[in-house]
């Protein structure tokens, strides 16, 4: 059955094309500036649905470039108490709201904030571009760490319709607190 499942998803994200996800309209890159909580994740990945269950809120920093990139900085507490630190640099595209960059496999991303609400909360969509099959990552961000249950729904509903299983959409329980720069 969880064989059958997987196929499932996997044949939905496949017909699910990153083209056809929007960047909001007006998207402003500096309004993204600055601390956000990872509230939610989904993906039908199988390093996510192995890992999801032990999953934790963490911390990003957006912070756009001079030049109209934006660096990301995430951090999160471990369960034994250390700190896991990952930082990007992606890159503008010629759609604002969109943007790529290159992951530790060399293969490419793309990355598009769908919707935001710069004061409480942003819906973005990752799919790498590179694979045979899409590959679909999307997150909920929030200014605080507790966001409303319609911006919850909002968040399952259009993981559901970029192909997310039920099961893979998680909303992430606080973690400690981090501070990162």
């Amino acid at each position: 059955m969880t064989v059958l499942l997987s196929a499932l998803g996997i044949l939905l994200c496949s017909l699910v094309s990153s083209s056809d996800v929007l960047p909001q309209a007006e998207f402003d890159l500096h309004m993204m500036a600055g601390k956000w909580h990872l509230v939610g994740f989904a993906s039908n990945t199988e390093w996510f649905v192995s890992r999801k269950a032990g999953m934790k809120m963490g911390t990003a920093i957006f912070s756009p470039t001079l030049d109209g990139d934006l660096n990301l900085s995430h951090a999160s507490l471990r369960s034994d108490g250390s700190c896991w630190r990952m930082t990007s640099l992606v890159k503008k595209t010629d759609v604002a709201g969109k943007f790529s960059y290159p992951t530790s496999f060399g293969d490419g991303n793309e990355m598009i904030v769908v919707d935001v609400k710069y004061d409480e909360y942003a819906l973005v969509h990752v799919a790498n571009t590179k694979e045979a099959h899409l590959t679909v990552v999307n997150k909920l961000y929030g200014r605080s760490q507790v966001l409303g249950p319609d911006v919850l729904e909002k968040f399952q509903r259009f993981s559901l319709e970029t192909g997310i299983l039920p099961e893979n959409i998680v909303p992430l329980p606080q973690n400690g607190t981090l501070n990162i720069q």
